[in-house]
């Protein structure tokens, strides 16, 4: 097996700067017309799951697929046999990575496992299509980015609601003035379903390759209760709700706000936590993010005046959106179509199509690497302050914490040997 090559910030920006003199990308292949494109899928429980299916109806030849948990490589790899497609299996992604003959691979690990096979996956000359939130930390989504663009890579973000009829349309009606001045944003993300209570640590089920499981997360004993869907109640691994649900209406805010390659440059917020410490992650909390113009977005978790989803308030009245609503008061504001003047954002009907059509045209696709990376950073920002209990200044630009030591720590954090991020 070969090591991760290792490529410094200073290659990545290096490589970036050219990327915009030239034609976006250069396939690694030419596409015919009915040519179908060849995938790898890594972590192929759960959403990997759900993302594997929807690949497989949108016409891939899915050539290979890995995950440490046997039972789940065998659950998909019967999936893609049913489906006429002949799949070898992986327990290690670097394996996978190493075949030439793959164009593009999927990635629905736990979040602390998103960051190297997406810089490796973009190295080796592959596109990505990887879920969100797109990082761990603040600093990882920077590198992946940095990999994306150096290796001239498209490199899809699975926030899909970017993909959705409802949610594009609430951000035209903010962009296009529809609600005057937007004073305030509201995003409501539920609160935590972890499943309790806790259960003692124990030796991993004889299907798990645990350790690689971990990966560069701390080294700590085996536990049912933090493994698997329950992986993203724990900081090692993850960020909650806020990572969860909030990356996907935080994006959507991003969206309407006009702030794709930006973000706040204040954020403060309180929190409850489990009181019997069942898990580590936030059981409710109040975060407010305040930008350059004075817009403030309040992220409400479990908040009763704050429904679940995003709603905008503006000086000429508000819109609600949230899956498979929109509504407005007055009703107007949603009823009147948009005029040919109005602010009309790309339009993606189905987000993996979108990916694959991406990979063919080279173009950038609906939720990019920068995109999916400013909103998880926003994401990042209220857990740490948060979990600091106390005000953070960002400034997006430099992509940093102001005059606060300890906070900027943790915009990355260090990987468990032998495990390494350049």
């Amino acid at each position: 097996m070969s090591a991760r090559p290792v490529v410094t910030r200073r290659d990545f920006l290096a490589a970036a700067a050219t990327v915009v003199a030239a034609p976006y990308i250069i396939p690694s292949r030419a596409f015919g017309a009915n040519e179908r494109i060849v995938t790898g899928h890594i972590g192929v429980g759960g959403q990997g799951t759900s993302n594997l299916k929807a690949f497989l109806s949108r016409g891939v030849d899915v050539a290979g697929l890995c995950d440490v948990d046997s039972k789940h490589l065998a659950t998909a790899m019967q999936l893609t046999k049913a489906a006429g497609h002949n799949s070898e299996g992986y327990g290690d992604y670097r394996k996978l990575l190493d075949r030439k003959d793959i164009d593009a691979v999927v990635i629905a690990t736990p979040d602390h496992w998103h960051c190297l096979p997406t810089i490796d996956a973009c190295l080796s000359g592959k596109d990505v299509y990887c879920e969100k939130p797109l990082s761990l930390t603040i600093s990882e989504g920077r590198k992946m980015v940095d990999a994306a663009r150096q290796a001239k890579r498209i490199v899809q973000t699975g926030s899909q609601q970017r993909s959705d009829d409802k949610f594009r349309l609430a951000c035209e009606l903010v962009r296009s003035g529809r609600l005057g001045d937007i004073k305030e944003v509201l995003v409501g993300i539920p609160g935590s379903n972890f499943s309790g209570p806790p259960v003692p640590d124990s030796d991993p089920p004889a299907e798990l390759n645990y350790d690689m499981w971990l990966g560069p997360a701390p080294q700590r004993p085996y536990n049912a209760k933090r493994v698997h869907y329950n992986f993203r109640f724990f900081w090692d691994y993850s960020g909650g709700q806020m990572t969860n649900f909030g990356a996907h209406h935080i994006d959507i805010a991003q969206w309407a706000l006009g702030m794709d390659n930006s973000g706040p440059i204040s954020t403060a917020g309180t929190a409850e936590f489990h009181p019997e410490k069942w898990y580590e992650v936030t059981k409710a909390c109040r975060v407010t993010h305040t930008y350059q113009n004075g817009i403030r977005l309040i992220v409400g978790q479990d908040v009763k005046e704050i429904p679940v989803g995003v709603t905008f308030l503006g000086t000429k009245g508000s819109i609600q959106v949230n899956r498979g609503k929109l509504t407005s008061e007055p009703a107007s504001l949603v009823a009147e179509p948009l005029g040919a003047n109005d602010t009309h954002l790309t339009v993606s009907k189905d987000h993996h199509k979108n990916f694959l059509d991406c990979i063919k045209s080279r173009e950038l696709p609906i939720c990019d690497v920068e995109i999916g990376h400013r909103s998880a950073t926003v994401c990042h920002l209220g857990n740490l302050a948060v979990r600091l209990g106390r005000k953070i200044q960002w400034d997006p630009v430099a992509e940093t914490i102001l005059g606060d030591d300890e906070a900027r720590k943790m915009l990355s954090r260090p990987y468990r040997s032998p495990w390494k991020l350049a």
